[in-house]
């Protein structure tokens, strides 16, 4: 089946990408890919010391690729915050990549007190790509891209129980990646209603070899690394955000992923969107409760 490859990415020069999550796994692949197209690639991380050891690895393929960091704790609001300050710094930014996350930890606690699929995948995306909103809308085309998941299909919102007081389960992450497209698409929808220049695209990888499965049990990560072998590599998995975040004529409020195996490996295209995900209401009730959370209001109209 023909589809985008990571082969069909064109020249970066003079463009601007933020990678949140991107010493590792998907993130680092997204980053080396737009590195060797020409991009500036600044790879927004937790630990300084291992961002730094991804910028060589990127600079050995690409000697003169230009990088940059920004400390991002996406589980800290104030980290957030602070990691958008600095980012206004940047000439131009052409893309917020939003590809950090992590999948069943257990049961801690973000800075602000969440449990951490909601406050990582979900929060701090919400409010890294909300407080960045205007600098975006300086370039001719700023996107925000959400890294969703084939798992979305499994998610339902506990609406009574967000920060998982009363029950934690591997669903949390379902849940999750299912408030990534529910984001998304509501996203797409209010910037579309205010007229903005600004693009939301999401996106997944299929399933994918990278090191999201670290919190599996002995036989999970036992088989983890096979997804490789019968599904996609990082680089292979990587197509589908480098698709939704430098092709001229994605579609916005479009949702990228593998085109083969139900989804789980292949090149990429527009994929199939869960029926729980095009909820309006589940959307605004959502965006609703982020901006409290938060306390992040980009006062974009209801696109009701």
């Amino acid at each position: 089946m023909n589809g985008f490859t990571v082969a069909d990415v064109t020249d970066q020069t003079g463009k601007c990408f933020v990678v949140t999550g991107a010493n590792t796994g998907l993130g680092l692949e997204i980053s080396k890919t737009l590195a060797m197209h020409g991009a500036r690639v600044v790879l927004a991380c937790r630990n300084e010391a291992k961002a730094t050891a991804a910028m060589a690895v990127i600079r050995n393929l690409v000697p003169q690729a230009n990088l940059g960091f920004a400390k991002l704790d996406q589980g800290d609001l104030d980290s957030v915050a602070a990691c958008a300050e600095q980012l206004q710094a940047e000439d131009r930014i052409d893309a917020l990549i939003n590809n950090a996350g992590v999948m069943m930890p257990p049961l801690e606690r973000t800075a602000q007190g969440h449990e951490p699929q909601f406050g990582i995948n979900h929060l701090g995306c919400f409010a890294l790509s909300c407080r960045l909103l205007p600098k975006l809308a300086q370039a001719p085309r700023g996107r925000v891209v959400v890294t969703s998941s084939l798992a979305h299909h499994g998610g339902k919102i506990e609406w009574d129980d967000l920060d998982a007081h009363q029950s934690y389960t591997d669903r949390r992450y379902s849940d999750s990646k299912l408030m990534n497209l529910l984001f998304a698409l509501e996203l797409g929808r209010r910037l579309r209603a205010a007229g903005s220049p600004v693009i939301a695209v999401a996106c997944h990888p299929g399933v994918a070899a990278t090191d999201l499965g670290r919190n599996l049990g002995a036989f999970g990560r036992l088989i983890w690394p096979l997804a490789g072998t019968l599904f996609n590599s990082a680089e292979q998995g990587a197509a589908p955000t480098l698709q939704a975040a430098t092709q001229p004529d994605v579609k916005p409020g479009g949702y990228y992923g593998p085109q083969q195996i139900f989804g789980m490996r292949g090149s990429s295209g527009l994929a199939k969107i869960g029926k729980v995900a095009l909820d309006r209401e589940a959307a605004r009730r959502l965006w609703n409760v982020s901006v409290e959370m938060t306390g992040v209001d980009p006062r974009l109209p209801d696109a009701a």
